[in-house]
């Protein structure tokens, strides 16, 4: 029986074009092997397992190999690539520096320096971890670092690079490795997979992946104990179980819960997973990671955030596609407000059922914020039933209810008695009838917070007054320049808490340009966008306010100088003084100063 080799060993790159993930990188090694620009002292940095001793032993044979091919990689043939492949060259020799991390060490190492290579070019030096060597030992290394002789290369290798004093650092050749991406593993998992003879699902080798955290032999050692349990057949099923993860199927069925509104229905969900031996500081921490996906899957241009193979990003996609963004971010907060209460909570059961339901309650049309904690027009909670996943679209997820056809009686669940279903459920909705144009009207004094949709800025949605003119009939009653400036002044003072937005309006009142056409001034690129941002809502009241729908109010950047209403304190001393000469005396005889 043939001795048996872990997977990180066995499939450890031999060769550049075999290292995983790190392309550029070493694209630059062998360009300068090629090109016989050879440095007398590298610096490898990084995070554990992505391939920084690998690529130090890989470089230090190539540039002693005696016939490397063009591309700048070793011949594998010549005495002295036999000679490593054997382990016994005497030209590479490595030191573990969490072991040997005093002075006399490297005084062994310094006298060995002196020693020339008995065959190829060049003696390497790798030092492994490095950041552990004392203050002493590196004070001891740093003039042989600088001044090496011409034959000796040295290659550091460290996790933890700030842990190293500057000097060092300056006498090296700095390469950042980069944490190896969940394509990249799961593309070379597959190959090992071949080589071994396994079958792999593409959904327990991205479970694997996910699980390694960006350091390839972990990603390997992984692959070896799910394809041990398995033996050799990996599924998705076995990989969950083995690695204790939670299956993204119970996130889904949470979601089914959060956007209908089944806060009794998530707590059996919740207990599934408990029962199954998942912590549950892990499933909330777990329930904010599945939030953060769906977040960045909501459009094709941040999706790339999402580590994860196509077809996983498909599917988050399209779950992402019932919610909206304000749902998210505000899932979002509760998930993070549990994990900070979490350490700190007596029961913690308890704190993560209540998260749990006010996510649940995120979709009810509440006027105190929709944080789930408002008052008066909660929807109801629905008694625990067998969940179902009923599609809801991306501009209804926010403001999903229950559908029923009949009147549903109340069910008693044991497992959940703290919660009362109501009586009677409320009767189905009439059907929807085809209504007038309507415009959206801000509530006079409403506070402005953060909106990631196109609801109110309170976090309800915006409140609607119908009328019966169509937008073929606009409104054009006359009006006077000081008719708009005191619509403008009147939004101000209906929004005082807007601080940024109400100072730029302050600053600069709409100019004609002409017939209904206006202009602003701002001074800076962020009050244009606050101004843009906000200008559709001014209109709106403004449009109201004088009954005339054809104004509109362009921004512009004010690219002259600056208007005085955003003058400093020195500029507003200057022009006094520049006004009234005497000032000056005035400031020189007390020796005043701002």
């Amino acid at each position: 029986m043939d001795h048996y080799v872990v997977s990180a060993r066995k499939y450890r790159p031999a060769t550049f074009a075999s290292v995983v993930g790190q392309k550029a990188l070493t694209a630059t090694l062998r360009n300068a092997i090629s090109t016989g620009r050879l440095a007398h002292s590298y610096l490898f940095c990084g995070s554990r397992g992505v391939g920084k001793t690998s690529c130090a032993r890989i470089f230090a044979k190539t540039i002693n190999c005696l016939h490397p091919t063009p591309d700048g990689e070793a011949c594998n043939s010549c005495e002295s690539c036999e000679a490593f492949n054997r382990g016994n060259s005497m030209n590479i020799i490595e030191l573990d520096a969490a072991s040997n991390n005093g002075v006399d060490a490297i005084r062994e190492l310094v006298d060995q320096v002196q020693v020339p290579p008995s065959m190829g070019r060049y003696r390497v030096f790798i030092v492994d971890e490095v950041h552990m060597l004392s203050p002493s030992a590196f004070n001891a290394f740093l003039k042989t670092l600088e001044e090496p002789p011409s034959y000796v290369i040295f290659i550091l290798a460290t996790t933890e690079k700030h842990k190293i004093i500057p000097t060092i650092l300056s006498r090296c050749q700095i390469y950042d490795f980069n944490r190896i991406t969940i394509r990249d593993m799961i593309e070379h998992l597959s190959y090992v997979a071949e080589q071994e003879g396994f079958t792999a699902e593409p959904a327990a080798l991205n479970v694997i992946a996910r699980k390694a955290d960006g350091a390839m032999r972990d990603a390997l050692s992984i692959f070896d104990q799910v394809a041990a349990s398995s033996r050799g057949n990996i599924t998705y099923q076995s990989a969950i179980e083995n690695l204790n993860v939670l299956d993204f199927n119970y996130y889904n069925r949470l979601l089914d819960c959060f956007l209908e509104g089944r806060v009794l229905d998530s707590w059996l969900i919740y207990k599934e997973i408990r029962d199954h031996g998942f912590d549950s500081h892990f499933f909330i921490n777990g329930l904010a990671d599945y939030m953060r996906d769906l977040m960045v899957a909501c459009h094709p241009s941040t999706i790339v955030l999402l580590e994860a193979d196509d077809e996983a990003r498909e599917s988050m996609a399209r779950m992402s596609a019932r919610c909206t963004p304000e749902f998210i971010y505000r899932a979002m907060n509760l998930c993070n407000e549990a994990d900070l209460n979490y350490r700190v909570a007596s029961n913690k059961q308890f704190l993560v059922e209540l998260t749990l339901a006010r996510i649940c309650q995120l979709s009810s049309p509440s006027p105190q914020g929709n944080d789930g904690e408002g008052e008066g027009r909660l929807q109801p909670i629905a008694p625990a039933s067998a969940p179902t996943a009923t599609p809801v679209s991306a501009g209804q997820a926010a403001h999903a209810v229950p559908r029923s056809s009949a009147p549903v009686e109340p069910r008693v669940q044991p497992t959940a008695t703290a919660v009362t279903p109501p009586a009677v459920a409320p009767a189905p909705p009439p059907p929807v009838q085809p209504q007038p144009q309507r415009r959206a009207v801000r509530r006079p004094g409403a506070a402005s917070t953060f909106s990631l949709s196109g609801q109110s800025a309170a976090g309800g949605p915006t409140e609607t007054v119908a009328t019966t003119r169509t937008v073929s009939q606009p409104r054009d009653k006359g009006y006077t320049p000081e008719d708009l400036n005191g619509a403008w002044q009147e939004f101000m003072t209906l929004n005082p808490t807007r601080h940024i937005l109400n100072n730029t309006m302050r600053a600069s009142f709409p100019a004609r340009v002409e017939g209904d056409r206006f202009k602003m001034m701002v001074e800076n690129e962020k009050q244009r966008q606050e101004m843009e941002e906000a200008m559709p809502e001014i209109l709106t009241f403004i449009h109201d306010k004088l009954s005339n729908d054809s104004i509109t109010v362009g921004v512009e950047i004010n690219e002259g100088e600056a208007s005085p209403h955003t003058w400093n304190e020195r500029q507003v001393l200057a022009h006094m003084v520049e006004s009234r000469p005497i000032l000056k005396d005035f400031i020189d005889t007390f020796d005043l100063s701002l």
